[in-house]
Protein backbone atom coordinates (compact mmCIF):
# COMPACT_ATOMS: atom_id res chain seq x y z
CA UNK A 1 0.00 0.00 0.00
CA UNK A 2 2.39 2.20 1.17
CA UNK A 3 4.91 1.41 -2.03
CA UNK A 4 1.75 2.26 -4.46
CA UNK A 5 1.29 5.48 -2.76
CA UNK A 6 4.86 6.67 -3.31
CA UNK A 7 4.68 5.88 -6.39
CA UNK A 8 1.95 7.44 -7.67
CA UNK A 9 3.74 10.52 -5.49
CA UNK A 10 6.80 9.48 -7.97
CA UNK A 11 4.53 10.06 -11.09
CA UNK A 12 3.20 13.45 -10.49
CA UNK A 13 6.19 14.71 -9.75
CA UNK A 14 7.60 13.24 -12.75
CA UNK A 15 4.40 15.03 -14.65
CA UNK A 16 4.67 18.15 -12.48
CA UNK A 17 8.17 18.83 -13.93
CA UNK A 18 7.24 18.12 -17.07
CA UNK A 19 4.37 20.66 -16.95
CA UNK A 20 6.69 23.26 -15.70
CA UNK A 21 9.12 22.38 -18.72
CA UNK A 22 6.93 23.04 -21.19
CA UNK A 23 5.76 26.21 -19.00
CA UNK A 24 9.31 27.78 -19.51
CA UNK A 25 9.47 26.62 -23.61
CA UNK A 26 6.14 28.64 -24.25
CA UNK A 27 7.00 31.28 -22.35
CA UNK A 28 10.43 31.43 -24.55
CA UNK A 29 8.57 31.13 -27.53
CA UNK A 30 6.34 33.63 -26.64
CA UNK A 31 9.11 36.08 -25.76
CA UNK A 32 10.93 35.80 -28.49
CA UNK A 33 7.56 36.25 -31.26
CA UNK A 34 6.69 39.12 -29.26
CA UNK A 35 7.10 42.31 -31.77
CA UNK A 36 8.47 44.41 -28.70
CA UNK A 37 11.94 45.43 -29.84
CA UNK A 38 13.75 45.29 -26.22
CA UNK A 39 16.60 47.93 -27.97
CA UNK A 40 13.75 50.93 -28.36
CA UNK A 41 12.12 49.86 -25.67
CA UNK A 42 14.68 50.18 -22.92
CA UNK A 43 16.87 52.73 -24.75
CA UNK A 44 14.75 54.30 -26.76
CA UNK A 45 15.08 55.42 -30.85
CA UNK A 46 16.38 58.69 -30.83
CA UNK A 47 19.45 57.24 -28.47
CA UNK A 48 19.62 54.05 -30.23
CA UNK A 49 20.23 57.10 -33.87
CA UNK A 50 22.90 58.80 -31.85
CA UNK A 51 25.17 55.03 -31.40
CA UNK A 52 27.59 54.00 -33.25
CA UNK A 53 27.12 50.28 -34.80
CA UNK A 54 29.64 49.18 -32.31
CA UNK A 55 27.81 49.93 -29.14
CA UNK A 56 24.16 48.46 -30.76
CA UNK A 57 26.02 45.38 -31.51
CA UNK A 58 27.01 45.24 -27.79
CA UNK A 59 23.54 46.15 -26.79
CA UNK A 60 21.81 43.47 -29.05
CA UNK A 61 24.54 41.05 -27.32
CA UNK A 62 23.78 42.46 -24.01
CA UNK A 63 19.87 42.06 -24.77
CA UNK A 64 20.10 38.71 -26.41
CA UNK A 65 18.79 39.80 -29.51
CA UNK A 66 20.86 37.86 -31.84
CA UNK A 67 22.07 34.13 -31.83
CA UNK A 68 19.58 30.97 -32.35
CA UNK A 69 16.58 30.52 -30.11
CA UNK A 70 17.44 26.97 -29.74
CA UNK A 71 21.07 27.50 -28.19
CA UNK A 72 19.63 30.04 -26.03
CA UNK A 73 16.70 28.13 -24.87
CA UNK A 74 19.64 25.18 -23.87
CA UNK A 75 22.20 27.33 -22.16
CA UNK A 76 19.42 29.12 -19.64
CA UNK A 77 18.41 25.40 -19.05
CA UNK A 78 21.64 24.20 -18.34
CA UNK A 79 23.02 27.33 -15.95
CA UNK A 80 18.76 27.09 -14.33
CA UNK A 81 19.41 23.42 -13.39
CA UNK A 82 22.73 24.34 -11.91
CA UNK A 83 21.12 26.85 -9.68
CA UNK A 84 22.10 29.90 -11.89
CA UNK A 85 19.07 32.11 -12.95
CA UNK A 86 21.26 34.66 -14.77
CA UNK A 87 21.09 38.33 -14.51
CA UNK A 88 18.21 40.81 -14.87
CA UNK A 89 18.47 42.89 -17.86
CA UNK A 90 16.23 45.42 -15.93
CA UNK A 91 17.67 45.14 -12.73
CA UNK A 92 21.15 44.47 -13.25
CA UNK A 93 21.13 42.14 -10.19
CA UNK A 94 20.87 38.55 -10.59
CA UNK A 95 17.71 37.15 -11.01
CA UNK A 96 17.62 35.00 -7.91
CA UNK A 97 18.11 38.15 -5.39
CA UNK A 98 15.16 40.48 -7.46
CA UNK A 99 12.94 36.86 -6.90
CA UNK A 100 13.92 36.61 -3.09
CA UNK A 101 12.70 40.10 -2.62
CA UNK A 102 9.27 39.83 -5.18
CA UNK A 103 8.53 36.05 -4.39
CA UNK A 104 8.16 36.96 -0.42
CA UNK A 105 6.30 40.24 -0.98
CA UNK A 106 3.86 38.19 -3.07
CA UNK A 107 4.14 35.07 -0.84
CA UNK A 108 3.21 37.19 2.31
CA UNK A 109 -0.42 39.03 0.59
CA UNK A 110 -1.11 35.47 -1.17
CA UNK A 111 -1.01 33.32 1.92
CA UNK A 112 -3.02 35.69 3.53
CA UNK A 113 -5.99 35.82 1.01
CA UNK A 114 -5.68 32.04 0.33
CA UNK A 115 -5.99 31.37 3.69
CA UNK A 116 -9.31 33.75 4.30
CA UNK A 117 -10.56 32.96 1.37
CA UNK A 118 -10.79 29.26 2.14
CA UNK A 119 -12.10 29.49 5.67
CA UNK A 120 -14.90 32.22 4.17
CA UNK A 121 -15.97 30.22 1.07
CA UNK A 122 -15.72 26.74 3.38
CA UNK A 123 -18.30 28.64 6.46
CA UNK A 124 -20.27 30.58 3.79
CA UNK A 125 -20.81 27.20 1.60
CA UNK A 126 -21.66 24.91 4.45
CA UNK A 127 -24.18 27.44 5.74
CA UNK A 128 -25.96 28.36 2.55
CA UNK A 129 -26.24 24.81 1.83
CA UNK A 130 -27.69 23.97 5.76
CA UNK A 131 -29.95 26.43 5.01
CA UNK A 132 -31.23 25.84 1.27
CA UNK A 133 -34.07 28.22 0.16
CA UNK A 134 -34.14 30.38 3.06
CA UNK A 135 -32.81 34.01 3.25
CA UNK A 136 -29.68 33.42 4.38
CA UNK A 137 -28.92 31.15 1.31
CA UNK A 138 -30.22 33.93 -0.99
CA UNK A 139 -27.78 36.48 0.45
CA UNK A 140 -24.81 34.23 0.33
CA UNK A 141 -25.59 33.13 -3.55
CA UNK A 142 -26.68 36.95 -4.38
CA UNK A 143 -22.97 37.68 -2.96
CA UNK A 144 -20.83 35.14 -4.70
CA UNK A 145 -22.71 35.67 -7.86
CA UNK A 146 -21.79 39.38 -7.57
CA UNK A 147 -18.29 38.97 -6.67
CA UNK A 148 -17.46 36.38 -9.65
CA UNK A 149 -18.72 38.80 -12.16
CA UNK A 150 -17.05 41.93 -10.79
CA UNK A 151 -13.62 42.84 -12.38
CA UNK A 152 -10.79 42.48 -9.89
CA UNK A 153 -9.32 45.46 -10.61
CA UNK A 154 -12.10 47.31 -10.51
CA UNK A 155 -12.79 45.97 -6.89
CA UNK A 156 -9.02 46.51 -5.96
CA UNK A 157 -9.90 50.64 -7.15
CA UNK A 158 -12.91 50.70 -5.47
CA UNK A 159 -11.58 49.45 -2.14
CA UNK A 160 -8.50 52.06 -2.88
CA UNK A 161 -10.98 54.30 -2.92
CA UNK A 162 -13.01 53.25 -0.16
CA UNK A 163 -10.39 52.49 2.50
CA UNK A 164 -7.08 54.56 1.31
CA UNK A 165 -9.04 57.64 -0.29
CA UNK A 166 -12.19 58.66 1.89
CA UNK A 167 -11.69 56.79 5.14
CA UNK A 168 -7.92 57.09 4.92
CA UNK A 169 -7.53 53.72 7.29
CA UNK A 170 -4.92 52.15 5.18
CA UNK A 171 -2.42 52.76 2.92
CA UNK A 172 -2.99 53.10 -0.57
CA UNK A 173 -0.20 51.47 -2.01
CA UNK A 174 3.31 49.63 -1.69
CA UNK A 175 4.50 47.52 0.70
CA UNK A 176 6.43 49.95 2.98
CA UNK A 177 5.94 53.23 4.11
CA UNK A 178 7.63 55.47 1.98
CA UNK A 179 10.71 57.31 3.24
CA UNK A 180 11.67 54.59 5.52
CA UNK A 181 15.16 52.76 5.55
CA UNK A 182 14.56 48.79 5.24
CA UNK A 183 16.25 48.16 8.77
CA UNK A 184 13.47 50.48 9.73
CA UNK A 185 10.76 48.63 8.20
CA UNK A 186 9.00 46.51 10.47
CA UNK A 187 7.12 43.11 10.72
CA UNK A 188 3.26 45.19 11.33
CA UNK A 189 4.24 47.65 8.26
CA UNK A 190 4.34 44.84 5.72
CA UNK A 191 1.31 43.04 7.56
CA UNK A 192 -0.44 46.78 7.26
CA UNK A 193 0.42 47.47 3.64
CA UNK A 194 -0.53 44.18 2.44
CA UNK A 195 -4.42 44.51 4.01
CA UNK A 196 -5.69 45.87 1.30
CA UNK A 197 -4.79 43.82 -1.36
CA UNK A 198 -4.93 41.00 0.91
CA UNK A 199 -8.38 41.89 1.32
CA UNK A 200 -9.14 42.35 -2.66
CA UNK A 201 -7.94 38.58 -3.54
CA UNK A 202 -10.03 37.45 -0.36
CA UNK A 203 -12.96 38.42 -1.98
CA UNK A 204 -12.51 37.51 -5.23
CA UNK A 205 -11.47 34.36 -4.31
CA UNK A 206 -14.62 33.31 -2.11
CA UNK A 207 -17.45 33.04 -4.40
CA UNK A 208 -16.00 30.05 -6.46
CA UNK A 209 -15.78 28.15 -3.01
CA UNK A 210 -18.54 29.09 -1.74
CA UNK A 211 -20.88 28.31 -4.58
CA UNK A 212 -19.01 24.70 -4.97
CA UNK A 213 -19.17 23.91 -1.24
CA UNK A 214 -22.77 24.69 -1.21
CA UNK A 215 -23.72 22.53 -4.46
CA UNK A 216 -21.64 19.49 -2.53
CA UNK A 217 -23.65 20.51 0.66
CA UNK A 218 -27.01 20.19 -0.59
CA UNK A 219 -26.03 16.70 -1.84
CA UNK A 220 -25.17 15.76 1.35
CA UNK A 221 -27.95 16.76 3.06
CA UNK A 222 -30.10 14.88 0.74
CA UNK A 223 -28.16 11.76 1.59
CA UNK A 224 -29.81 9.09 3.16
CA UNK A 225 -27.47 9.18 5.84
CA UNK A 226 -28.25 12.41 6.48
CA UNK A 227 -31.99 11.70 6.73
CA UNK A 228 -31.20 8.62 9.15
CA UNK A 229 -29.35 10.93 11.35
CA UNK A 230 -32.08 13.51 11.61
CA UNK A 231 -34.45 10.58 12.70
CA UNK A 232 -32.14 10.28 15.50
CA UNK A 233 -32.82 13.73 16.27
CA UNK A 234 -28.94 15.03 15.20
CA UNK A 235 -30.02 18.95 14.00
CA UNK A 236 -27.69 22.43 13.18
CA UNK A 237 -24.05 21.86 14.35
CA UNK A 238 -23.44 18.13 15.72
CA UNK A 239 -25.26 16.93 12.42
CA UNK A 240 -22.75 18.88 10.60
CA UNK A 241 -20.16 17.91 12.46
CA UNK A 242 -20.72 13.95 12.88
CA UNK A 243 -21.85 13.48 9.43
CA UNK A 244 -20.90 16.81 6.51
CA UNK A 245 -17.38 17.74 7.65
CA UNK A 246 -15.64 15.14 6.63
CA UNK A 247 -17.44 14.59 3.45
CA UNK A 248 -17.75 18.08 2.01
CA UNK A 249 -13.61 18.65 2.90
CA UNK A 250 -12.43 16.33 0.24
CA UNK A 251 -14.14 18.31 -2.64
CA UNK A 252 -13.07 21.99 -0.34
CA UNK A 253 -9.21 20.88 -0.66
CA UNK A 254 -9.54 20.15 -4.05
CA UNK A 255 -11.16 23.68 -5.01
CA UNK A 256 -9.04 25.72 -2.71
CA UNK A 257 -5.57 24.08 -3.77
CA UNK A 258 -6.79 24.89 -7.37
CA UNK A 259 -7.91 28.33 -6.17
CA UNK A 260 -3.47 29.28 -5.72
CA UNK A 261 -3.45 29.80 -9.87
CA UNK A 262 -6.49 32.20 -9.37
CA UNK A 263 -5.47 33.88 -6.75
CA UNK A 264 -1.47 34.16 -8.25
CA UNK A 265 -3.28 35.20 -11.87
CA UNK A 266 -5.77 38.12 -9.87
CA UNK A 267 -2.25 38.84 -8.01
CA UNK A 268 -0.72 40.35 -10.89
CA UNK A 269 -3.78 42.81 -11.22
CA UNK A 270 -3.96 43.82 -7.64
CA UNK A 271 -0.45 44.63 -7.28
CA UNK A 272 -0.65 47.01 -10.19
CA UNK A 273 -3.67 48.63 -8.31
CA UNK A 274 -1.62 49.08 -5.69
CA UNK A 275 2.14 49.60 -6.77
CA UNK A 276 2.63 46.47 -5.02
CA UNK A 277 6.16 45.28 -6.00
CA UNK A 278 5.71 41.80 -5.77
CA UNK A 279 6.20 38.43 -8.38
CA UNK A 280 2.93 39.88 -10.09
CA UNK A 281 4.48 43.48 -10.73
CA UNK A 282 7.75 41.87 -11.79
CA UNK A 283 6.01 39.67 -14.41
CA UNK A 284 4.66 42.85 -16.00
CA UNK A 285 8.03 44.63 -15.94
CA UNK A 286 9.84 41.93 -17.76
CA UNK A 287 7.35 41.23 -19.95
CA UNK A 288 7.07 44.88 -21.07
CA UNK A 289 10.75 45.19 -20.91
CA UNK A 290 12.18 41.89 -22.69
CA UNK A 291 14.14 41.00 -19.52
CA UNK A 292 13.71 37.31 -20.98
CA UNK A 293 15.82 35.55 -17.96
CA UNK A 294 13.90 37.17 -15.32
CA UNK A 295 10.71 36.59 -17.18
CA UNK A 296 11.60 32.88 -17.32
CA UNK A 297 12.64 32.55 -14.01
CA UNK A 298 9.18 33.95 -12.79
CA UNK A 299 7.32 31.67 -15.19
CA UNK A 300 9.32 28.49 -13.61
CA UNK A 301 8.49 29.35 -10.50
CA UNK A 302 4.96 30.93 -11.15
CA UNK A 303 4.30 27.22 -12.44
CA UNK A 304 5.85 25.39 -9.72
CA UNK A 305 3.46 27.21 -7.17
CA UNK A 306 0.38 26.25 -9.07
CA UNK A 307 1.47 22.33 -9.83
CA UNK A 308 2.53 22.19 -6.31
CA UNK A 309 -0.06 22.89 -4.75
CA UNK A 310 -2.51 20.73 -6.92
CA UNK A 311 0.24 17.87 -6.25
CA UNK A 312 -0.31 19.48 -2.26
CA UNK A 313 -4.15 18.47 -2.91
CA UNK A 314 -3.36 15.30 -3.74
CA UNK A 315 -1.36 14.25 -0.86
CA UNK A 316 -4.47 15.65 1.68
CA UNK A 317 -6.68 13.38 0.40
CA UNK A 318 -4.82 10.51 1.06
CA UNK A 319 -4.99 11.96 4.42
CA UNK A 320 -8.03 12.59 5.30
CA UNK A 321 -9.81 9.77 3.35
CA UNK A 322 -7.39 6.42 3.57
CA UNK A 323 -9.72 4.73 0.65
CA UNK A 324 -7.18 6.87 -1.17
CA UNK A 325 -3.99 5.25 0.14
CA UNK A 326 -5.43 1.85 -0.84
CA UNK A 327 -6.51 2.95 -4.54
CA UNK A 328 -10.13 2.98 -3.30
CA UNK A 329 -10.34 6.04 -5.22
CA UNK A 330 -9.66 8.94 -7.81
CA UNK A 331 -6.78 6.48 -9.60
Amino acid sequence: MARQWSIRIGKKIIYMLLLVTAASILTFMLMKASPVDPLQANVGQAALGSMSQEQIGKLREYWGVDGSPINQYVSWAADFIRGDMGTSLLYRRPVSEVLGVKLMNSLVLMVIAWILSGILGLVLGVVSGMNRGRWIDRIVKGYCLLISSTPTFWLALLLLLVFGVWLKILPIGLSVPIGVEASGVTIWDRVYHAILPAMTLSITGVSNIALHTREKMIEIMDSDYIMFARARGLRGIRLFRQHGFRNVLLPAITLHFAAISEIFGGSVLVEQVFSYPGLGQAAVTAGLGSDLPLLMAIAVISALIVFSGNMLADILYGIVDPRIRRGGVRR
